[in-house]
């Protein structure tokens, strides 16, 4: 089982840095740069749709105290 997860993550790191150091060659950039590159652009992503969320979040707690659901007119 050991051997399996080994062999798998040595086959992932081998094509996985292969397309940043790829990409590196065509730009004509270091692949360490290329690879934190798309490190922080991960790390500013997940903090822009966090942030999206709690906005959202807001509004419809903001909406939900404001317009109340009534059931009839009798209701006021």
């Amino acid at each position: 089982m050991l051997k399996l997860v080994y062999t798998l993550r040595h086959y992932f790191e081998k094509h996985g840095f292969y397309v940043s150091s790829r990409l590196a060659d065509r730009l004509g950039m270091r692949v360490k740069s290329v690879r934190l590159f798309f490190i922080y652009v991960s790390f500013a992503t997940l903090g822009v749709w966090f942030a999206v969320y709690l906005t959202l979040a807001f509004w419809l707690k903001l909406k939900d105290l404001i317009y109340t659901k009534r059931t009839s007119v009798f209701d006021l």
